[in-house]
């Protein structure tokens, strides 16, 4: 059976927003190639978010629900989601660039004998009906425009928020997937889940970023950027510089850059951040950039959509004031 495959990232019986992104991506390009598109379900319970799938777009939804997938890890979630291909033959299979599909994807592509490209911002069926992709190199320096060759599945993920998700409700039939794992190859278990207390929304899903560098000085400063989070709103979040990470001042998950996260939120406000290429790399396609730094020559105002050279220990507090107050009018 031929089509188009989208894997559904869901946490906890709740589907990410990146899976309704996908989703999209994936109908645009089933619409151009005249093919059905799957979306990948696995978990344990999770047959509820079937309609919200077909919402989006998925003419069937292959379900694969066991006790076994209740939790994710990688060796069991890769072999069920290759038995699934090799027993339904999907010509495009597209992941998520989040962690989660960074972990899956290559390995997928290894087990099944494929290719993979990685991170795109760009798809499309070309007259050949093969995939043909977009992707940043070397930090966002270029982009490379790549075409499959005929090896099947085409595999691919997407860099999360470059398409809007959008609804376009279809049938969203339920195939019911076999779920058979070998337990010798499952070398891992897990033995706990420890979530953050007063965690706010993950990077990647954040539509406003207030982000601070080396320039904040020490952790406490931090404070500053939490405070201005706040009255942002839910879907606000703080995040940092690879050199704020590595001197210990914010968590390995608040890294935005190149070994970090990529974002894309509409709003992003880098407080003294220089701006190296490898942090461009994670943030360059935000919809707005604010660079707030009191070196006038920093990179990271070539970038910028807007500028503020001052100090950010001056000008974040007075944004902070100015918009509390506009909550409360």
């Amino acid at each position: 059976m031929a089509g188009i495959w989208i894997f559904a990232e869901q946490r906890g019986g709740e589907l990410k927003k990146v899976s309704f992104e996908l989703l999209t991506v994936g109908r645009n390009l089933a619409d151009r190639a005249g093919e059905e598109l799957g979306a990948l379900l696995l978990g344990s319970g999770v047959e509820m978010l079937a309609p919200e799938l077909a919402k989006y777009g998925a003419d069937r939804v292959f379900l694969a629900d066991s006790e076994d997938l209740k939790d994710f890890l990688t060796e069991p979630y890769t072999s069920v989601i290759c038995d699934a291909v090799k027993a339904h033959d999907p010509s495009i299979l597209l992941f998520s660039a989040t962690t989660m599909g960074r972990d899956l994807s290559p390995r997928v592509a290894a087990r099944l004998g494929t290719g993979l490209a990685t991170d795109c911002t760009g798809l499309d069926i070309n007259d050949a009906g093969l995939l043909s992709i977009k992707r940043p190199m070397f930090a966002g320096k270029i982009f490379a425009n790549v075409v499959f060759n005929d090896a099947k599945p085409q595999i691919a993920s997407v860099r999360p928020n470059i398409m809007p998700a959008q609804e376009s409700p279809k049938a969203g039939e339920v195939v019911k997937l076999e779920v058979q794992i070998d337990p010798s190859r499952v070398r891992t278990r897990l033995a706990e889940i420890k979530k953050a207390t007063g965690a706010r929304v993950d990077l990647t899903e954040a539509k406003i970023i207030v982000s601070g560098g080396r320039g904040m000085k020490g952790p406490e400063n931090f404070s500053i950027l939490e405070k201005l989070v706040a009255t942002l709103g839910s879907e606000a979040t703080v995040g940092a510089s690879r050199s704020a990470v590595d001197a210990g001042w914010r968590p390995h998950t608040d890294q935005v850059g190149q070994t970090g996260k990529t974002v894309t939120p509409d709003l992003y406000i880098a407080c003294g951040i220089s701006g190296a290429v490898q942090h461009l790399a994670g943030m360059s396609s935000s919809k707005y950039i604010v660079a707030i730094n009191k070196d006038p020559d920093a990179p990271i105002f070539q970038k910028a959509d807007y500028g503020i050279v001052e100090d950010l220990f001056k000008i974040v507090p007075l944004i902070t004031e100015e918009l509390e107050k506009a909550g409360k009018e």
